[in-house]
């Protein structure tokens, strides 16, 4: 297993690397989506106590979280096949080119959870629907999506 310290072999670390990069992107979008829903489905159970009528509502804005997790859980399965061919610097080129969506990623479903929550009050409090209050957990989103983008397109460019 440790094969790699032993003197006079060269060890390809790129699949590794890029292994690590692959697996923090699942892994934080996957963390940040679950914080998200912990957030959204605390809120939620409150208004439902209040408020059973609105479920349908309720759950639109609760689940948005969850988006975050599914984008990392994409990146990874489009870059699973391409980690053990990885050699020389594109470990590091895959590693990097999965920051961008792990960290957006994680931090967006957090806050994302955080901004679906007033909706969640709002909805407690008034009789709108979830079509007006969804727009804004929904710009948080935005940027969810472009960091995917652009991590798609960063691995797109590593040629194996």
């Amino acid at each position: 297993m440790l094969s790699f310290l032993l003197e006079g072999e060269a060890v390809n670390l790129a699949p590794l690397i890029g292994g690590v990069g692959v697996a923090l992107c699942v892994l934080l979008c996957g963390l940040g989506s679950a914080i998200g829903l912990r957030i959204t489905g605390i809120t939620a159970a409150a208004v439902l106590t209040e408020r059973p009528k609105k479920n349908g509502s309720v759950m639109i804005l609760s689940v948005l979280p969850s988006t975050q997790g599914l984008y990392g859980f994409v990146l990874g399965l489009i870059n699973y096949t391409k980690i053990a061919q990885l050699t020389g610097s594109q470990g590091w080129e895959m590693f990097i080119a999965c920051m961008p969506l792990a960290i957006v990623g994680f931090l967006s479903a957090i806050i994302q959870g955080m901004t679906a929550v007033g909706g969640l009050k709002a909805l407690a409090k008034s009789d709108l629907t979830s079509g007006k209050l969804i727009l804004y957990p929904a710009m948080v989103e935005t940027y969810a999506i472009l960091a995917l983008v652009v991590s798609i397109l960063m691995t797109q460019n590593i040629i194996v």
